[in-house]
């Protein structure tokens, strides 16, 4: 399957309200809303009520996309997505934009992600996780490459 086709299929999945949960590997999905983006990490779950209105996906690493399988599963699920946002919301807290574009990339690189996986990812991506211009992103990964 292509990669605009799994877009669209998880994309699909997402609008029909199917639960699904990030596999434990190194992958992760980026949510794009309307005023912003999120990142749903290994182990949390994706889909159901949360994401009804993603306008589009951006899958990150090797994705695997599993169902749970008991209440349990749906349970630590849920606690992983709210420790994801928490996360993003603990970098988005701070004031100055380029420490914000400084810190997300720190922390793909700190999720073990290889790093020809974060350099694919386009700057608006991160921009619209942390809320800053695409442009600082930019700034900020030339600034590391230095």
């Amino acid at each position: 399957m292509d990669f605009s086709t799994l877009k669209l299929k998880i994309l699909a999945q997402l609008h029909d309200q199917q639960l699904l949960i990030v596999s434990q590997r190194r992958n992760g999905l980026i949510l794009y809303k309307p005023y912003h983006a999120e990142f749903v990490g290994p182990g949390a779950a994706v889909g159901g009520l949360l994401d009804l209105d993603c306008q589009q996906v951006l899958p990150v690493g090797d994705l695997c996309l599993l169902s749970p399988k008991s209440l349990e599963e749906r349970q630590r699920a849920y606690a992983l997505r709210m420790q994801w946002i928490r996360l993003i919301r603990e970098i988005t807290s701070r004031q100055a934009p380029l420490q914000r574009a400084q810190k997300i990339l720190e922390q793909f690189e700190g999720f073990n992600f290889k790093a020809d996986t974060i350099d694919q990812l386009p700057d608006e991506a991160f921009a619209l996780l942390v809320g800053v211009l695409p442009h600082t992103i930019r700034e900020v990964r030339n600034s590391l490459m230095a």
